[in-house]
């Protein structure tokens, strides 16, 4: 078999967890977690059964980074990884870290996020490196992105971390603090370590956080002990109840009238909670026709939030 027969099945193997998570509707963080551990299985069950080294296909070369035929490699290294220790140092960081963050951002803009991270990190190495034919590999540019964000975004946040000791720690703390070290180690580090990589990721993340965050689950720069307290949930709705729609516009111009009438008053009364304006908006849907093509009504879920729309043509009416 080709190596690069290979290396498509590895690729297949390790973003099927992505790609479950994200249509499962559960936390692509951990979809992401579940596929670097799987991809490093794969990688090495590959090289110790048909001694096939997956850098040759997949890690960033910086020499040939920008090439057409090589652009893959800026994504793929990230699911590459030079040992068990170099993987769990990055899972460490996208599981304590990320998971949180995206309780705070939603699914779609943490994979931005995440994906932003790889690229910042990957672009900066590549850039200042230009000349080299040496591997580089891993997802700490990511996982440094997602610090990045977090610091921009929510700084004041408290996770579980092991910063000297494992308990919690502020956000602000725990970001800085990785950042610095990076910072001092880079201009005298003679190791193998991309610490430029860690630097860009940290920085491009930061740079387009609240861009990103902004219209998210959580208001940028809440203030509520974490995304893990009660706290966290709360500010979660009050985010989805500014974004309900006013109620006091009328689509149908005053032309509702009996049953549907009385149901859009006490809408109007009492749909300022998200349970009870489903409720009203459900019933109104039965009783009421759309104010365009005289057609059925029904509810949708946008986002979190329920709206009626027209059920032939949902160009015709989404409200509120």
């Amino acid at each position: 078999m080709s190596p690069w027969f290979w290396f498509g099945v590895w690729l297949l193997i390790a973003l099927s967890p992505m790609v479950h998570s994200w249509y499962r509707n559960t936390p692509i963080s951990l979809g992401i977690s579940i596929s670097l551990m799987l991809s490093f299985l794969m990688q090495s069950l590959l090289e110790m059964t048909i001694g096939l080294n997956l850098f040759v296909q997949g890690a960033l070369v910086p020499a040939v980074a920008f090439e057409f035929e090589h652009l893959h490699r800026l994504f793929t290294s990230a699911w590459l990884h030079a040992g068990i220790l170099h993987i769990l140092g990055n899972l460490l960081v996208i599981i304590l870290v990320g998971v949180p963050l995206e309780q705070r951002l939603g699914r779609g803009r943490f994979l931005i996020t995440y994906l932003i991270g790889v690229l910042g990190g990957n672009i900066g190495w590549a850039l200042a490196n230009s000349q080299s034919w040496v591997f580089c590999i891993g997802a700490s540019g990511a996982a440094f992105g997602l610090l990045g964000c977090y610091l921009a975004c929510w700084p004041r946040d408290e996770i579980e971390f092991p910063l000297i000791l494992i308990r919690k720690w502020p956000v602000a703390w725990i970001a800085l603090f990785k950042f610095g070290i990076e910072i001092l180690q880079y201009p005298t580090s003679t190791s193998n370590i991309a610490h430029l990589a860690h630097i860009t990721g940290f920085i491009a993340c930061y740079v387009v956080a609240k861009p990103i965050a902004r219209g998210g689950l959580v208001p940028i720069g809440t203030i509520d002990g974490g995304p893990s307290a009660s706290g966290g949930q709360a500010a979660q709705r009050q985010a989805l109840m500014s974004r309900m729609g006013d109620l006091f516009t009328d689509p149908w111009e005053g032309e509702l009238k009996g049953p549907a009438m009385r149901t859009l008053q006490r809408l109007r009364e009492e749909g300022d909670e998200l349970e009870t304006r489903q409720a009203w908006l459900e019933q109104l849907a039965e009783q009421a026709h759309c104010p365009v093509c005289q057609g059925d009504l029904k509810t949708i879920d946008s986002a979190g939030i329920t709206r009626l729309t027209c059920a032939s043509n949902q160009s015709h009416l989404e409200w509120p």
